[in-house]
């Protein structure tokens, strides 16, 4: 009887240590999901101190431009500008954008591009400050890089000297980040005439009565003098046309003018040599639309003895002042 009282008790307390077993492993289980769940703190000894783990989810990154490169239209090679006479020359801005969003998070990409002697903020002008308020996208890396180009349609008289170039990417939460990089545009001396100075009919012994005018036109970035020189058919042979049936004009017999109605003899001979037209110095063009023009007035001589057709070449220069 006794034994089986005995018997009972064992059983009754192998069930309860295995009761409590459970409901420990149990509530050890609940405390560690609920400490995982709100930031593990991790326990020194005899709790002399605690380090509590810290967490964030960070829902939007900043986007950031890697880098930007300035060159002339699409040579990567040029990284120094020259400028196109007369005309615009494409400088671009090639730029790497990454959003750890991932580039499509990438709402927008600009550029401005300006000369030192201005800021960031100028208006623009032709001559010292651009802007592309759209650039392209041309492609990404499937992740998080967006490439750009910034293009800049930029006139021929704009300053030569250094320009700056800043590249802004913004994402579609209006964060934004910038990054500039610097190119030199060079000097460009340029210019452009009229076509042809075409004397007509004469006889010989003849001076053309009427001033027949030369246009020159500043194509460049620079204040500029002019050279002239005269030849008619190899440059120094000393003439000023070669004639079709016989003999040639020499080249004193060509002479010009900065005013209108000189007499012939007053006028400055044309030589074989290059010489700089006096008291002309023509500054650069500033205003859109309003080319720097300079007016040469011209008449010849026919000496005796020149038949047919005569031609001959008036080479023009632009020079430093």
């Amino acid at each position: 009887m006794f034994a089986g009282i005995i018997l009972k008790m064992k059983l009754k307390n192998k069930y309860l240590l295995l009761g409590f077993l459970i409901i420990t492993a149990l509530t050890i289980s609940i405390f560690s999901s609920i400490n995982m769940s709100k930031a593990e703190n991790i326990v020194g000894g005899n709790y002399k101190n605690v380090t509590v783990r810290t967490y964030v989810n960070i829902t939007n990154a900043r986007p950031e431009v890697l880098s930007v490169y300035v060159y002339q239209e699409t040579n990567y090679t040029l990284r120094n500008i020259t400028l196109s006479a007369g005309s615009t020359r494409i400088i671009t801005c090639n730029a790497t954008v990454r959003d750890w969003n991932g580039y499509n998070d990438i709402a927008a990409v600009n550029a401005s591009i300006w000369h030192s002697t201005v800021a960031y903020t100028s208006p623009d002008n032709n001559n010292s400050h651009y802007t592309n308020a759209s650039c392209t996208s041309s492609g990404n890396d499937g992740e998080y890089l967006g490439y750009y180009i910034c293009t800049f349609n930029t006139f021929y008289y704009a300053n030569n000297g250094t320009w700056t170039c800043n590249v802004t990417a913004k994402d579609y939460q209006n964060k934004t980040a910038f990054l500039t990089n610097t190119t030199t545009m060079l000097p460009l001396y340029a210019l452009n005439l009229t076509d042809g100075i075409d004397y007509g009919n004469m006889q010989v012994d003849d001076y053309s009565s009427a001033d027949i005018l030369a246009n020159i036109t500043n194509f460049g970035n620079m204040n500029i003098n002019i050279s002239i020189e005269g030849y008619g058919v190899t440059r120094g042979d000393g003439l000023a046309m070669n004639c079709s049936i016989n003999g040639n004009i020499s080249i004193e017999n060509e002479r010009f003018a900065l005013n209108a109605s000189n007499p012939w003899d007053s006028m400055t001979p044309l030589t074989n040599s290059s010489a700089l037209i006096n008291d002309l110095t023509m500054p650069k063009q500033t205003v859109s639309g309003s080319q720097i023009i300079n007016t040469t007035y011209w008449k010849l001589y026919i000496p005796p003895n020149p038949a047919g057709n005569c031609s001959g070449y008036v080479l023009f220069s632009a020079e430093t002042p």
